[in-house]
């Protein structure tokens, strides 16, 4: 199966557009396409595309972009994990997997146990590196809609936001509640997940989830690396509500 390949701009059809860059070299190098094969695009936003290839070369790929069809790839929840901040890579991890996923927004947060909060250089940096990982993985995965990347908030903020979303999940490794008791509803359309960073959350914290609508659930017996929690909490999750 053939990557997608992201153009933002299109506005109707039929529409001329140009790849550029690593990705034209992809297509005539790797995939080795010629003028005249077909290759699929996405605008990010839900919606895929069929395309000719014009005219080619190493580093520039012209198409004409002729038939518009509705995503077969996207998930019908619209989960938004919020992650404690983790230490440079870790983060990365994230973003790479629940982009694959099918995860509708991802917000990152700092909480008491986060790690010492970067500066805003080193977070404007490290937020271009977030949404450029969600490109290559959304392209690789055949999705047709970019996750929305949100700056770290505070947790307070996290909280604010949650008001609008139909089911609400904190996942804490004292919680005593089994995830076999969670059951799917045709109204959980859009679910907000709270991972906490390495060292968890303190019951502040799960005390003040709780008095906003969050139910607290526990990964299980064994204490999960925070990375690993925020990827399978996910994909549990997706599972439960019928997405997987």
């Amino acid at each position: 199966m053939m990557q997608k390949f992201i153009i933002q701009d299109i506005d109707s059809i039929p529409f001329k557009a140009n790849i550029h860059g690593q990705d034209a070299k992809h297509i005539s190098k790797v995939l080795r396409l010629n003028k005249g094969d077909l290759i699929d695009i996405t605008n990010g936003r839900g919606k895929d595309y069929t395309a000719v290839i014009s005219n080619i070369s190493q580093n520039n790929i012209e198409i004409d972009i002729i038939e518009e069809h509705e995503s077969l790839t996207e998930s019908p929840l619209q989960i938004t994990l919020c992650s404690g901040m983790l230490k440079d890579k870790k983060m990365d991890l994230v973003i790479k997997h629940i982009t694959q996923l099918g995860i509708y927004d991802w917000i990152p947060f700092y909480c008491e146990r986060s790690i010492p909060t970067p500066n805003e250089k080193s977070i404007i940096k490290r937020h271009q590196r977030w949404e450029i990982i969600a490109r290559e993985s959304l392209k690789q995965c055949q999705r047709s809609r970019l996750p929305k990347i949100s700056k770290p908030l505070s947790f307070k903020e996290v909280l604010d936001r949650s008001s609008t979303h139909d089911l609400k999940i904190v996942f804490w490794e004292k919680a005593t509640q089994k995830l076999n008791t969670l059951k799917k509803e045709s109204s959980n359309k859009k679910v907000m997940i709270l991972v906490g960073p390495e060292g968890g959350f303190s019951k502040n914290e799960i005390a003040q989830s709780k008095e906003n609508e969050f139910l607290s659930y526990s990964l299980g017996p064994r204490i999960l690396r925070a990375e690993t929690a925020s990827i399978s909490s996910c994909t549990i999750i997706q599972h439960i509500l019928g997405d997987i």
